[in-house]
């Protein structure tokens, strides 16, 4: 391969490497946001459980 060549062959392999690391990256990261998702939603439910059952102790008291 002539040198340009070779060059532009280098530049494109790191483009991809890049790309794909990227892609990675965002494929981690949305993972990592639905598991806090349902962990919130986890929390809220039992908040949620914990209020209703300390108005019904009110309520019936």
């Amino acid at each position: 391969m002539t040198e340009p060549a070779a060059r532009i062959e280098a530049a494109l392999a790191r483009i991809e490497a890049a790309a794909s690391a990227r892609a990675f990256a965002a494929e981690r990261l949305a993972k990592r946001h639905q598991l806090l998702r349902d962990r919130i939603g986890v929390a809220i439910a039992s908040l949620d459980a914990l209020i209703a059952a300390e108005a019904s102790r009110v309520d019936a008291g």
